[in-house]
């Protein structure tokens, strides 16, 4: 299963749009493309997309765009360095109802920041030395764990966008060096 566009992604992409152009981009977990596709119509000068699931790999390779099968950073070379890493994570609390082919896409963990925390440890060492990270979060997705080891990365967060929904809020959050 291929996660569709949704709230999530238009608002990141909205952000992203701005800030692209001229910039190399890592669209980490691509799913459809649409974040690594609006940075090509945006002007980036390189992009690259990873995703771990195959059929998303398979669709990205249809619509010509870079990619690599990827957990998060695992098959990237540690000399590959990027102006911005876009990265609309799974962050859903485990929810044993949801179905199990959907997970992949939406739950993060069965707190649901366990894959952010994962990604914010790997993802230095990929960004230039101007570079910063545009994430996605919500409401639901717990923050504690996150703030203190962007803390201790010596990261700092900056609010860029938010959007309220029915039942949560989304965030776009520019990661960077403090």
């Amino acid at each position: 299963m291929i996660y569709s566009p949704s709230e999530d992604s238009y608002l990141l992409s909205s952000v992203l749009k701005k800030l692209c152009k001229n910039k190399s981009v890592l669209d980490i977990g691509s799913g459809s493309g649409i974040q690594a596709e609006t940075a090509m119509k945006s002007g980036c000068s390189t992009i690259l997309t990873t995703d771990i699931n195959p059929e998303s790999i398979a669709l990205l390779k249809k619509k010509n765009l870079p990619t690599i099968l990827s957990d998060l950073f695992s098959n990237l070379s540690k000399s590959q360095k990027f102006d911005i890493i876009v990265f609309n994570p799974p962050y859903l609390p485990l929810d044993n109802k949801e179905p199990k082919e959907s997970r992949l896409a939406t739950t993060g963990g069965k707190q649901g920041d366990e894959i952010i925390l994962k990604f914010l440890k790997q993802a230095p060492p990929y960004l230039t030395q101007k570079g910063f990270i545009l994430l996605l979060t919500s409401s639901l997705t717990p923050k504690e764990r996150i703030n203190k080891l962007l803390s201790s990365l010596s990261l700092k967060k900056s609010l860029l966008a938010k959007k309220k929904l029915f039942m949560e809020s989304l965030h776009v959050w520019k990661i960077q060096n403090a």
